[in-house]
């Protein structure tokens, strides 16, 4: 594929747009059957469309040819971004509260970019650096808006537990990419990489569940057409469309800690659909946190 400058960062941008509606359908369907039953749903979805697409477009529906070694590092990815990152990141968001989880996930672009560093090599120029800490600051000025914080302040270990916990989720992402890195090595298509990604993330929340008893009541949750729906057009944003762009963003980006501040600004992109959607008001301050996201995501294209 010839080099496109910045062909990697503008699929970064797109992934964001992908996870911002993902994000919507699938609050929609949480509140009609709860998040347990999305989540495993999403992979479930998710699963059966990669297995389509890639059966379509390669022949088979599992790329077994990938080798041993890729597909180590793809399904170590799909357990810890799937899996383990959002479990804790769901139950970081019980402890904590929407506002505070989701501004300590912010965090992950950095964790990226760190490993980035010390794992490919990759280091990044000191006003490429100031632009992604500017985005990052102005998508946490924007989530600190939304939402209060849900945290009992008389329970302090319940709060020291949810922040280890979204650490851990916003690690986890970081790790996930990290691994996807390293899967992809040598030319392997970003919906390959995907098929095994998901695969692994859906047998192990599958199994999970399946253990806890939850498996077959979360199933028959999805008898609600409606949110069935919400959860499947969300699994084609997300963990297909969404994870896959994600996917060839950090393949060809030039920096992985830019790409994933860029994919990290659907919090931004969300701001004006819960205007005109959910009727919400808008302060100045998340205002002023969108600007600043914005410039910064242009700088990091800019310098």
């Amino acid at each position: 594929m010839p080099h496109i400058p910045y062909l990697g960062e503008a699929v970064s941008l797109l992934t964001a747009v992908c996870w911002s509606t993902n994000a919507v359908l699938f609050a929609r369907a949480g509140q009609r059957v709860g998040s347990p039953t999305v989540n495993v749903a999403r992979l479930g979805f998710a699963f059966g469309a990669m297995l389509l697409l890639h059966g379509a477009l390669y022949g088979s529906p599992f790329p077994f040819d990938a080798g041993p070694v890729r597909l180590a590092w793809l399904a170590a990815s799909g357990l810890i971004g799937f899996s383990l990152g959002d479990a804790l990141l769901f139950e970081a968001l019980v402890l904590l509260g929407p506002r505070l989880a989701m501004l300590i996930m912010t965090l992950w672009p950095v964790f990226a970019a760190v490993m980035a560093w010390a794992f490919l090599g990759q280091t990044m120029t000191l006003p490429k650096v100031l632009a992604m800490l500017a985005t990052l600051g102005g998508i946490a000025l924007v989530v600190a808006e939304r939402g209060g914080n849900q945290v009992d302040s008389d329970k302090p270990r319940r709060f020291g537990l949810g922040v280890l916990l979204a650490l851990g989720g916003a690690l986890g992402q970081a790790v996930g990419f990290i691994f996807s890195k390293f899967g992809m090595a040598g030319g392997l298509s970003p919906i390959s990489a995907n098929v095994v990604r998901v695969t692994a993330g859906l047998l192990a929340l599958g199994t999970w569940q399946a253990l806890k008893g939850e498996l077959a009541p979360n199933l028959r949750r999805l008898s609600d057409r409606r949110a069935a729906w919400f959860i499947a057009v969300g699994a084609v944003f997300g963990p297909v469309v969404g994870v896959v762009l994600s996917l060839f963003a950090i393949e060809h980006a030039t920096y992985l800690g830019v790409a994933s501040t860029l994919m990290s600004l659907s919090p931004v992109i969300l701001l004006p659909v819960s205007v005109v959607l959910d009727k919400e008001r808008v302060s100045l301050r998340a205002v002023a946190g969108t600007l600043v996201s914005i410039g910064g995501a242009t700088a990091l294209f800019l310098l």
